[in-house]
């Protein structure tokens, strides 16, 4: 039995396979298909079976003899299989009886065969290889270019929140210089990456401008920013309400600026009209100090539950506060849980439709909370209405 499907799939057994699809089971609360495809392994060809159950899939790396041998006892089970090659395709129906049906097209499989990378490689908006200044002094990659095991997940959220600029880029004026803030931009990893992938990548007129309040952690980045020729990219040192630099801004980054600074950062953007508003909050005490109510006792008397419960409250408010003053917002995953639970990103991209969230002011009077954004924007809106 091995060796007559060894007949079958001989020929088809090398790097240019596209896939081996086995299917139609006869027993319907088992696997439910097979697929097999080549991969390289430690620089070996093998196979890699793919058998997928309903709820999970399972994998095997197997040697060219392994996957007759396998597919002998997998066929006493399934109606078809089915061989997708560039030189020909094959399909085997096997009936009720085991006999089966052999078909051969010579015209070739129209499928280009996947990669044969086993571990196919994450494509990054920074290149893991290429050596840059300013990833080499904050001890992310080493002078020849490779990154630090240690600062990887550093390395992996730089790429994740270049996927977000990339994505609102098209929002920003292309008939003139665009002005980015990055309020409490701390040691500026992702300011530098933004720099980066804006300027000297894509080449955006942009000027960008780091604000934080450590003043040796700005001059520090000042001169990284004059020593790599990043004449657009200024740090300097100055508190996110008192801000007033600039005219206009078109964008605003904050990130992990730590409790009602965020807030502070959001109605200064707002206040300039900025376009784009990207927003990961950090520690959020405000709202955990004032939340009450009697209905969510039983929950609210867990000190950890009430902290995160408050957490995810603050943030949502924020993104209906946002949406009052005329922005589209999204609140999206900014990396995985497992590097850190502050991994909210509030995205706003200003539409001009302003929503009056009535059902908001009930919530809040009803758990008895009153964040800073919401005094800070809507004493502005009512002013403007008086």
């Amino acid at each position: 039995m091995i060796n007559e499907w060894k007949e079958i799939l001989a020929d088809c057994m090398d790097q240019h396979l596209a896939k081996i699809i086995i299917s139609g089971p006869r027993k319907k609360d088992s696997v439910r298909k097979i697929e097999i495809r080549p991969v390289l392994l430690k620089e070996q060809l093998v196979f890699q079976a793919s058998a997928y159950t309903e709820k999970q899939v399972q994998h095997y790396n197997l040697t060219e003899e392994e996957v007759y041998e396998k597919v002998a006892g997998w066929m006493e089970g399934f109606r078809q299989l089915e061989v997708l090659h560039p030189k020909k395709q094959v399909q085997v129906l096997v009936s009720k009886k085991g006999k089966r049906t052999v078909r051969q097209l010579k015209s070739g499989c129209p499928v280009p065969a996947a990669p044969l990378e086993h571990n196919r490689r994450k494509k990054y908006i920074l290149d893991p290889d290429i050596p840059v200044p300013f990833l080499h002094d904050l001890g992310v990659q080493t002078k020849e270019g490779k990154i630090v095991h240690s600062r990887y997940d550093k390395f992996r959220q730089m790429n994740r929140f270049l996927e977000f600029i990339e994505d609102i880029v098209p929002e920003l004026p292309k008939d003139r210089e665009s002005v980015i803030i990055d309020f409490g931009c701390g040691k500026s990893y992702l300011t530098f990456a933004m720099y980066y992938y804006l300027h000297e990548l894509k080449h955006y007129d942009v000027r960008i401008i780091g604000l934080d309040l450590k003043a040796d952690v700005i001059v520090h980045c000042q001169q990284l920013a004059e020593d790599y020729g990043y004449e657009k990219l200024t740090f300097l040192t100055g508190d996110i309400a008192d801000y007033d630099g600039v005219d206009h801004v078109d964008m605003v980054v904050t990130l992990h600026a730590c409790d009602t600074a965020t807030d502070y950062a959001l109605d200064k953007a707002v206040r300039w009209g900025a376009k784009v508003i990207l927003s990961v909050p950090c520690c959020q005490h405000e709202v955990n100090r004032q939340i009450e109510n009697e209905l969510l006792q039983p929950v609210l008397k867990y000190g950890l539950i009430k902290e995160r419960m408050s957490a995810l409250l603050t943030d949502a408010i924020r993104a209906n506060l946002l949406e009052e003053a005329g922005y589209q917002v999204q609140v999206l995953e900014f990396i995985d849980m497992e590097h850190t639970p502050k991994n909210i990103l509030l995205r706003a991209v200003k539409s001009g439709r302003q929503k009056r969230a009535e059902e908001l002011t009930k919530m809040m009077e009803e758990l008895h909370v009153s964040p800073t954004l919401a005094a800070l924007m809507r004493e502005e809106r009512d002013a403007a209405d008086a």
